[in-house]
């Protein structure tokens, strides 16, 4: 009776062991306020020279100007540059805002910030204010902006939906938030179009425009979003 007995525990065992291996279990539900993100492979940030991306036909392969349209980047707007670099677009929208328009140029390396504000103290733009973000948080002013541009750099948040949703404290009424990037799988300073889209939308974005004449490669998108 007894051998019977530990022969029916060792095979209820056995089996448990096995569904385990197989993951048969059901999930362990999130604690309260828990989130959980989906994690994908992300690109190194560059850190290298930060003159690299002021070629003289960037504006033209870009069509850096109908993209401010699009963004509805204006005189007196407010504008951040989300992971801003060189300031190569900083510099373009400080130009088209005025005086009376401000634009943030956000990143998480000390050195950009640096770089930027030598830059616009040597270009005279004294609209230009520089910001030291996180990798899920651009801490940018509540309510300050009114369009933001991501211009290649989306592949390299680390984690993106966490950095979307801490933006959307700062935009105000109809802003608009731009991003640029390149197809691609995540490492290869590229992500596809339709993860972005899937990620805004769990930060809670509606996509609004979709267009491809960045560059004209049919590699390169640009995707306008606005807070759902």
């Amino acid at each position: 009776m007894r051998s019977q007995l530990f022969l029916q525990r060792v095979r209820a065992l056995v089996f448990l062991l096995w569904v385990c291996a197989l993951g048969f279990l059901p999930a362990v539900p999130l604690a309260a306020g828990q989130t959980a993100e989906a994690t994908r492979e992300t690109s190194t940030p560059y850190t290298g020279d930060l003159s690299h991306f002021d070629y003289p036909d960037r504006d033209k392969k870009l069509q850096v100007n109908r993209v401010m349209d699009l963004l509805g980047i204006k005189p007196g707007s407010s504008v951040a540059d989300i992971g801003a670099g060189g300031g190569w677009f900083t510099v373009r929208a400080a130009n088209r805002v005025g005086p009376s328009g401000t634009v943030y140029a956000e990143d998480i390396n000390p050195k950009a910030i640096d770089y930027i504000r030598n830059r616009a103290q040597q270009e005279h733009l004294g609209n230009v204010r520089e910001i030291l973000g996180k990798a899920d948080n651009p801490e940018l002013p509540a309510s300050s902006v009114d369009a933001v541009l991501l211009l290649k750099t989306y592949h390299e948040v680390a984690q993106p939906v966490a950095l979307l949703r801490n933006l959307r404290a700062a935009l105000r009424s109809d802003a608009r938030v731009g991003i640029i990037d390149r197809n691609g799988n995540g490492a290869d300073h590229g992500i596809e179009k339709d993860v972005v889209i899937k990620e805004a939308g769990e930060a809670g974005y509606k996509l609004i425009g979709t267009y491809d004449f960045v560059k004209r490669d049919q590699v390169d998108y640009f995707l306008v979003f606005q807070p759902q």
